[in-house]
């Protein structure tokens, strides 16, 4: 029984003996390496990649670039702030005359105003170089102020003004006129009394006035003493002659 298992061992290892060095004497060598081929199409565009880190600054040469082009022009901005308003420029020349306008109704010279005064100094207040002449006579549509002194134009025209006051002493007066803001001395009148009697000196002139113009009387402060009784009396008058076209 011992015998045939023993020769199947000896003709299963022969077998296998001979099979290997069949294999050894009949492989062949390894081949060399083929041609390249040809390259490949290019992949697709890759993601991209995240941004890198600032560079270092660059050394600045002193070489400037050539300007670029213009850019888009940007929205408008807010607008700026008003000026201040210039100089007045030269004025122009004077236009064409217009035509003529249609004739006027007649007038009434009852119509026309016709302001008038005239008063006399009876108390008047002490102090001041104005004149006052604080009694009135006539104050036609009131353009007198008897407690000033000062005629006030209400009517723009000619006006005639004039004043004798009586002194028994050396008297220097003027007619004095005020417009716009300013003082003009129109007329001044003086008297020399070394004998101590009543004498008058006296003025008048014709003034053209706007509206808002005052007129009154002054005194010179050293010769300025006027006569003050019952003897006599110190007049101041004035009128409109004709109102202003």
């Amino acid at each position: 029984m011992e015998a045939p298992w023993g020769w199947l061992a000896v003709c299963v290892l022969a077998i296998s003996l001979a099979s290997t060095v069949t294999q050894d004497v009949c492989r062949a060598p390894n081949g060399r390496d083929g041609a390249a081929g040809p390259p490949g199409r290019d992949g697709r565009p890759g993601l991209k990649g995240e941004q890198g880190e600032p560079g270092a600054s660059g050394m600045r040469t002193g070489i400037r670039g050539l300007k670029g082009d213009q850019g888009d022009p940007g929205p408008p901005g807010n607008p700026g702030n008003m000026g201040f308003p210039g100089p007045s420029g030269p004025l122009g020349l004077p236009g064409f005359p217009g035509p003529k306008g249609i004739k006027g109704n007649p007038g009434n010279i009852k119509d026309q105003p016709r302001p008038a005064f005239s008063a006399i100094r009876r108390n008047p207040p002490m102090g001041g170089n104005v004149v006052i002449f604080d009694t009135v006579i006539t104050n036609q549509e009131g353009p007198y102020q008897n407690h000033t002194g000062r005629f006030i134009c209400a009517v723009p025209g000619y006006y005639y003004f004039t004043f004798q006051v009586v002194s028994k002493w050396d008297i220097c007066l003027s007619i004095v006129s005020s417009g716009r803001g300013q003082f003009r001395r129109s007329l001044g009148f003086c008297d020399t009394n070394s004998k101590g009697i009543f004498q008058v000196v006296s003025g008048g002139t014709v003034l053209q006035l706007q509206q808002g113009d005052q007129v009154w009387i002054e005194r010179d402060p050293v010769k300025g003493r006027i006569y003050q009784g019952s003897e006599a009396d110190s007049v101041f008058s004035g009128f409109l002659i004709f109102p202003s076209i």
